[in-house]
C-alpha cells in the first residue's frame, strides 16, 4: 500500500491522503487567506474518494475533482454530503467576491450526483474490488467518521481517525473507540498534542459570567463560531442559561438541514428548543442588533470573512464590548491574527480591536489523554506504524509514540510517499 501525503501534514488544513493513486481520504482547503490546497491539485485523478466530514479543511476541493474527463465516486455519510453541498456554494460566493475560483455550480451538481451515501458500520467494497472500507462515528460534527480501510491483495488494514472527540458535548455523541478494529497502520489526528481540554462545565460557566458581565455594562457579545457543529452548540449553550442569542450567518441554515438527520445528533429535541428561542439577523438588521446590548452568535469561527467582520469593525474601540473565541484558530487566521496581534485584515484594511478578546476552548477534538490513550489502544492491539497529522506538534507526538510503544511512528511531511508492507 502506497501512502502520499498531499496536505494535514505539520498543520492544520487541507486534509488530503491519496492511497495507491486510487483512493483519496479527504480533500481539503485550509481556511487562509490565500486558501491553501493540496499539493498535486492539478494532476489529482483518483478513482474514489472518501470524505471524513464537511469542514472544509477535508471537505472543500473535492469539488474541484468533478471536472475531470471521469469523476470519481464519492462515499461519505448522508449529512455530510448534503452539508458539503451548502459550503461548496459558499465557497464560490466568497471565491467570486475575492477572485479565487476553485470550481463552479457544474461541479457541485457533479459530486451530488457521484455521491453514494454510506451509514455508519456499512461495508462498502470499492470498485477495483481490492479495496473495501467501514465507518464509524467519530463524535466530531453530525455525520463526521473515521474511516477503516483494508485492502484486501496486501491484507493491509489501516484506520484513519479523521476529526475525533471522545468526550460528549450538548450536540453529539462521543466517538466509540471500544468499537474500532484492529489495524495495521493508524493515522491519528494531533490537534491538541500536549493540551488538555478544560472541564466542559467549569468553561461554560465562565463563558456566560463573562457574557453577562458583558450585557450588564451596556457592551455587546461577539461569538464567531464555525457555522457546521460550534453555532448550534453554542445556541444550546446559551439557552440551557436562560440567553436569548441573535444568530447571523449560515449556521441557520446548518440547523435546519440537521433537523432533517436527527439520528446525527445528541437531543435533536434540544437543539430545536434553543434554535426556537434564538433570534435571527439578516444585514439589514445588524445596526439594530448592535444598538442596545446584545449577544451575537455569528460566523466565520476563525473570523475570514462573514458578518463576524462588520461586527468587530463596529464594536472595535468599545471597552464595554467582547469577542469571545470558541475555538482552535488555524495559523494564518484572522482569529490568531488577533489573539497575537490585536487585529484582522477585512476587506485589505487593517482593523486595530481594542475591545476584549477572550479564547474558550469549546472543542470538537480529542484532548491530549484522549489522544494517548487512542494510540495506546491501537498500539496494544497490533498497529506497526502510526502517522501523526493534522496538527502543528506532529514531530513531538511522534517521538511520545516510539518512546512509549517502540512502534514505528511517524510526523510525515507534505509530499512525502511511504510504502507500507
Amino acid at each position: 500500500m502506497k501512502l502520499k501525503f498531499l496536505g494535514g501534514c505539520n498543520e492544520v488544513g487541507r486534509s488530503a491522503l491519496l492511497v495507491d493513486d486510487k483512493l483519496l481520504i479527504d480533500y481539503g482547503m485550509r481556511p487562509s487567506d490565500p486558501p491553501g490546497v493540496p499539493l498535486g491539485v492539478e494532476s489529482t485523478a483518483p478513482e474514489s474518494v472518501i470524505v471524513s466530514h464537511a469542514h472544509l479543511d477535508h471537505s472543500g476541493m473535492v469539488p474541484s475533482l468533478m471536472n475531470s474527463g471521469k469523476p470519481p465516486r464519492v462515499y461519505m455519510t448522508s449529512v455530510t454530503r448534503d452539508l458539503t453541498m451548502l459550503l461548496g456554494r459558499d465557497t464560490i460566493r466568497v471565491g467570486k467576491e475575492e477572485g479565487m475560483v476553485f470550481f463552479d455550480e457544474e461541479d457541485i451538481r457533479r459530486m451530488n450526483d457521484c455521491t453514494h451515501p454510506v451509514a455508519y458500520g456499512e461495508r462498502i467494497i470499492l470498485n477495483s474490488s481490492d479495496y473495501e472500507f467501514e465507518l464509524y462515528n467519530a463524535g466530531h460534527i453530525p455525520g463526521s467518521a473515521s474511516v477503516y480501510l483494508r485492502k484486501e491483495s496486501e491484507d493491509i488494514r489501516l484506520f484513519y481517525t479523521g476529526d475525533i472527540k471522545m468526550d460528549v458535548t450538548r450536540l453529539m455523541e462521543s466517538a466509540s473507540p471500544a468499537d474500532f478494529p484492529p489495524s495495521d497502520v493508524l493515522l491519528i489526528e494531533s490537534t491538541y498534542y500536549d493540551r488538555e481540554h478544560r472541564n466542559r462545565a467549569e468553561m461554560e460557566r465562565e463563558f456566560i459570567d463573562s457574557i453577562r458581565e458583558t450585557l450588564d455594562s451596556g457592551g455587546n457579545a461577539i461569538v464567531p463560531c464555525f457555522a457546521v457543529g460550534r453555532t448550534q452548540e453554542m445556541v444550546m449553550v446559551l439557552h440551557s442559561y436562560g440567553l436569548t442569542p441573535y444568530v447571523d450567518g449560515m449556521g441557520l441554515s446548518v440547523f435546519n438541514l440537521f433537523k432533517n438527520y436527527p439520528s446525527f445528533l445528541k437531543d435533536a429535541g434540544a437543539m430545536n428548543d434553543a434554535f426556537d428561542s434564538a433570534r435571527f439577523v439578516n444585514s439589514k438588521r445588524r445596526k439594530q442588533v448592535l444598538s442596545e446590548p446584545s449577544v451575537i452568535v455569528t460566523t466565520a469561527g476563525m473570523l475570514n470573512g462573514g458578518p463576524v467582520l462588520y461586527y468587530l469593525k463596529k464594536i472595535r474601540e468599545d471597552p464595554k464590548s467582547k469577542v469571545l473565541l470558541t475555538g482552535y484558530q488555524i495559523a494564518g487566521t484572522n482569529g490568531r491574527r488577533l489573539i497575537e496581534e490585536g487585529c484582522v485584515e477585512a476587506n485589505g484594511e487593517i482593523v486595530k480591536v481594542s475591545a476584549g478578546v477572550e479564547q474558550y476552548d469549546f472543542s470538537a477534538h480529542a484532548g491530549d489523554s484522549e489522544l494517548k490513550r487512542l494510540v495506546s489502544r491501537f498500539c496494544k492491539r497490533g498497529t506497526e506504524v502510526v502517522f501523526m497529522v493534522h496538527g502543528e506538534r506532529t514531530g513531538d507526538f511522534a517521538m511520545w509514540t516510539r518512546a512509549n510503544f517502540g512502534c514505528e511512528a511517524i510526523a510525515p511531511s507534505n509530499g512525502e510517499e511511504f510504502i507500507i508492507e
